[in-house]
């Protein structure tokens, strides 16, 4: 069973929704058969590169909220964040494209290293203040999960994984995906946003079992040479 998974490393229920992705897919018995892909999605790709303010101020500007309401906000989700064992830090959060950051992770899928490059950027991101459109940081990343930094640094500087990451976003579009975590599983069910690991583990359950029938396709003529349809079959009862 594959799941495939569209998130932004800039998207704070993202990370929220992967590890109650995760929880549920740790209490489910076939974990061991399940194939799980990271895909790349950008909530705003008019981003500047980098933004010199903070994330509460960046929102309240660009979205036209005001700032007590990005404050409640940030609260609401860093509860949520924290009952997952994630320590939001919304204050030290670098506003800062992530366009770059998709592309190494795309590079780090290469080297099959996709998933944790995945959670070591939304922790840098939310948990440390780190800088996920520095190629200096991610080529710290990379060389934690034995990448070579110079590599990375070649690769990011240049346009590579570009199609890469654009390819995913264009496949979220065509499946109907708005906005993310969007979770898909066999390319059959979709889920959207941080559900709770019970939604998850219903689905996987659901998706299980379902990979598991056997539909059977039966003919509906006859050769035209008797009164027995192709595919006539035997059963307990006799032959028809």
């Amino acid at each position: 069973m594959k799941i495939e998974i569209w998130s932004d490393i800039a998207c704070p229920w993202c990370y929220i929704g992967k590890r109650r992705f995760e929880t549920a897919l740790e209490g489910f018995p076939h974990k061991d058969d399940v194939e799980v892909e990271w895909r790349s999605f950008q909530l705003d790709p008019t981003l500047p590169a980098h933004v010199e303010e903070s994330e509460a101020n960046y929102l309240s500007r660009s979205k036209g909220m005001p700032a007590e309401q990005v404050r409640q906000m940030f609260a609401q989700v860093s509860e949520q964040a924290a009952r997952e064992g994630l320590n939001y830090d919304f204050d030290s959060v670098v506003v800062a494209n992530s366009f770059t950051a998709h592309r190494f992770l795309h590079f780090a899928k290469s080297h099959g290293v996709m998933a944790a490059a995945e959670e070591a950027l939304m922790s840098g991101h939310f948990e440390s203040g780190r800088d996920i459109g520095s190629i200096d940081y991610l080529a710290e990343v990379g060389e934690s999960l034995g990448l070579d930094p110079a590599e990375t640094r070649r690769v990011l500087e240049s346009d590579a994984y570009t199609d890469a990451v654009e390819a995913d976003v264009a496949q979220a579009r065509m499946l109907g995906a708005n906005g993310v975590p969007f979770f898909v599983i066999d390319r059959k069910y979709g889920i959207s946003g941080a559900q709770k690991p019970p939604v998850f583990t219903q689905a996987l359950e659901t998706a299980w079992d379902e990979s598991r029938k056997l539909t059977v396709l039966t003919g509906t003529g006859t050769d035209g040479a008797d009164d027995y349809p192709e595919g006539a079959v035997c059963g307990p009862e006799g032959c028809n």
